[in-house]
Parts: structure tokens; C-alpha cells; sequence
């Protein structure tokens, strides 16, 4: 059996169906079955991480788990449990932001994953961590602006990033869980191709059949404003992240190739899956 941990997320959800096309035994863990939406195929249980009596049933016969973890949960009732249960191996979908070497992390959002990634390590479970630093899906927030008119307002709109479409996570994630053999292994998943933010609106626009444009907002206000709704200090290591990639390159490697057995998919891929998200 091979289970998906944040199941109804975003890279969860692909994760699941990439797992039943490849016709192997899938879980779906969720805080709300009822609204899950899975195949008939899919063995949906109820499960929170933040009530450990809940995860012995849902990892029962379990092989391998896909970990999506929603940003500062607590990872040590769940390994305690599936050492517990016998899971075999773990995949652990991190984070981008993590320096590989250092004692101490450069934000809050590397220090938390690389915490996570430390216990996985601690646990005595085969582990692989795929780290993501700029999900394509991060242009999901551009589609409010697009109701009201056809230009998209952003700081740091000439931030570079190689936009990974989360098809291309769940994959990965899938043949590791199915295949084995990568473990011990940190992978950095990352698009085909470097883009700023200011490109991908050009290329969003092309699929949208619309003129889009961009303006380049002061990073300060926005952040200020932000921050009064989600953590500060989150959206302060983020922005900052996003500072550093201005004016240079993304990374760009060939991992999701390597292990899937095709080339990564480019953002006019994800802005063409995702039209309707967009209005298109």
C-alpha cells in the first residue's frame, strides 16, 4: 500500500493519481473524507496529524508514504507512528530554500524544513527529499488581478525562477515510491527553463489570448500588508527569496527527466493545463 499525507493539497492530489494510473494500491490520507473527490479506487481514511490516535489505522500495511506537510506541523507523532507500522520508505516533499551543509538555515522557511528533513533522517525509514523552491502554481495567485482587467501588479516581477509544474513533482514522487532506489538522495526539482516573473505573464497571456501586461510594485507596502492576514516572518523570508532572484538565472537541472523518464514540463505547459483557472 502506498500512501499520500496531505492528500487533498496541491502536489498530494497529483500524487494520488499518478499512483492509480500506475494501478499500485493507494491511501489518501485527509481531515475530511467526505469532500475528498478520489476514485472509487482510492482507499480514502481520516487521519490528522495533530491527533495521533488517528494515524495507526491509516498507515496499516503501508510500504511507502509521499509527505505533504502543511508549513510548521509537527513531524515527530507521525514518524513515531510509522516506525511503528513498519513503513518501509518516505518521500518528503521540502523545500528549495534549504542550504545542504549548514548547521544553521538563512530564514525561517529552510530552518523549519530542514528541521522536518533532520527528524525523517533521525527515524530510521529509507527517506528521499524532493525540494521545490518556485512552484509553477504560484501564478495561481495572478488570476484575481485578471477579473479586473488584463494587467498583473507584483513585487519583484524580474525574480527568475524555473517554474516546476506540480505534475512533474507528483511523478517524481510516484516512481520513487514505486521503484525505490533513491535512497538517501536530496533531489532539487526544477523547471526546463529560467523565467521571470514578467515572462510568465507574457506567456500566460499567449494561452489567455489576452494583452497582459506587468507593474512592478514596491516590495514594502505589499509585505506590510501581508502580513496583517498570514506570518511575518514567512512572507519575509519568501519576499526575500524572491529578492535574491532577481537579475540572475534560476537553476536549471535535468532531474525530473532523469527519474521520470521525460523532459520537466514548461510553464506555457502549466499556463495551458491551467486556463480555466484564468477564466480561459
Amino acid at each position: 500500500m502506498y500512501l499520500v499525507i496531505g492528500a487533498t493539497a496541491h502536489f498530494g492530489r497529483q500524487a494520488v493519481e499518478e499512483l492509480v494510473a500506475a494501478g499500485v494500491p493507494v491511501r489518501a490520507l485527509t481531515r475530511a473524507p467526505e469532500r475528498a473527490g478520489f476514485a472509487p479506487e482510492v482507499d480514502v481514511v481520516r487521519a490528522d496529524l495533530t491527533e495521533p490516535e488517528t494515524l495507526p489505522a491509516a498507515l496499516a500495511g503501508v510500504e511507502a508514504a509521499f509527505l505533504v506537510l502543511q508549513y510548521g506541523m509537527d513531524v515527530a507523532p507521525l514518524l513515531a507512528a510509522a516506525g511503528r507500522a513498519g513503513v518501509r520508505r518516505l518521500v518528503l516533499l521540502s523545500s528549495g530554500a534549504v542550504v545542504p551543509g549548514a548547521e544553521r538555515q538563512p530564514d525561517v522557511i529552510a530552518q523549519y524544513h530542514r528541521d522536518v528533513e533532520r527528524a525523517v533522517e533521525a527515524s530510521g525509514i529509507e527517506w528521499t527529499f524532493l525540494r521545490l523552491l518556485f512552484p509553477a502554481i504560484n501564478s495561481l495567485t495572478f488570476a484575481m488581478q485578471l477579473q479586473g482587467g488584463d494587467v498583473i501588479r507584483a513585487p519583484y516581477t524580474e525574480a527568475a525562477v524555473s517554474a516546476v509544474h506540480e505534475r512533474d513533482v507528483a511523478e517524481v514522487a510516484a516512481r520513487i515510491l514505486i521503484d525505490g532506489g533513491h535512497a538517501g538522495r536530496a533531489y532539487d526539482l526544477t523547471g526546463p527553463e529560467s523565467l521571470t516573473q514578467a515572462q510568465q505573464v507574457r506567456v500566460l497571456g499567449e494561452t489567455l489570448g489576452r494583452p497582459l501586461t506587468v507593474e512592478d510594485l514596491d516590495p514594502e507596502p505589499v509585505l506590510e500588508q501581508m502580513s496583517r492576514f498570514m506570518d511575518g516572518e514567512f512572507l519575509a523570508a519568501l519576499f526575500a527569496l524572491m529578492a535574491q532572484a532577481v537579475g540572475k538565472p534560476a537553476p536549471v537541472n535535468d532531474v525530473v527527466e532523469r527519474i521520470t523518464g521525460h523532459p520537466a514540463r514548461g510553464y506555457d505547459r502549466w499556463a495551458a493545463d491551467h486556463r480555466g483557472d484564468f477564466g480561459g
